[in-house]
């Protein structure tokens, strides 16, 4: 199971910090990876994290401006989003799973809305 949360109303060049708390014994054994989807667009992908954190990968979007981190202690997945846009809002989706990018488990989202 997969919690997110951490969204909310930010200014354009304004900073956020999304978590995910994961639950179950495989979470260690999983990439685990943020998408978001914006009003009337698809799903797309925003970062990933190998299980040992030692991979990360970004679109070309967010390169830069956000970091993926997890800390498998804690079983926990964060999303360091820096120099937000407004083109950034969007709900903000969890993931995990053995497939790259990891998506095969999801939680509910949290909204991201970035004022201009």
């Amino acid at each position: 199971q997969l919690q997110a949360s951490g969204g909310g109303l930010v200014q354009a060049g304004g900073s956020l910090r999304l978590s995910c708390a994961a639950s179950g014994r495989t979470f260690n054994t999983y990439a685990m990876g943020w998408f978001r989807q914006a009003p009337g667009k698809e799903r797309e992908f925003v970062a990933a994290v190998s299980w040992g954190g030692a991979s990360k990968s970004y679109a070309d979007s967010v390169k830069g401006r956000f970091t993926i981190s997890r800390d498998n202690a804690k079983k926990m997945v964060y999303l360091e989003m820096n120099s937000l846009k407004p083109e950034d809002t969007a709900v903000y989706y969890c993931s995990g799973g053995s497939n790259w990018p990891p998506d095969r488990y999801w939680g509910q989202g949290t909204l991201v809305t970035v004022s201009s």
